[in-house]
């Protein structure tokens, strides 16, 4: 998966929790529940969402790492390479 399909996916989970969403607005780096104004149910269903769509199991560990776009974008981009 490349850098962008990854942002995609990752938009397209968020858009299913917060229709509002503009990741173009977000910084990389910047945690996605205070950016988006996530609470904790949101964040939840996105990561849920986000392993619907990626085919990944989304484990605890993952679940703390997908706090911002650009962890997403790596996490998604590095597993599917390993697979």
């Amino acid at each position: 998966m490349t850098p962008d399909e990854a942002r995609e996916m990752i938009r397209a989970a968020l858009v299913s929790v917060a229709p509002d969403v503009v990741l173009d607005e977000v910084d990389p780096d910047a945690d996605l529940r205070e950016e988006l104004d996530l609470d904790s149910i949101d964040f939840q269903a996105y990561t849920a969402e986000l392993a619907r769509r990626s085919g990944l199991a989304v484990t605890e560990d993952d679940q703390r790492r997908l706090t911002t776009l650009a962890a997403g974008v790596d996490l998604l981009t590095r597993a599917r390479t390993h697979r």
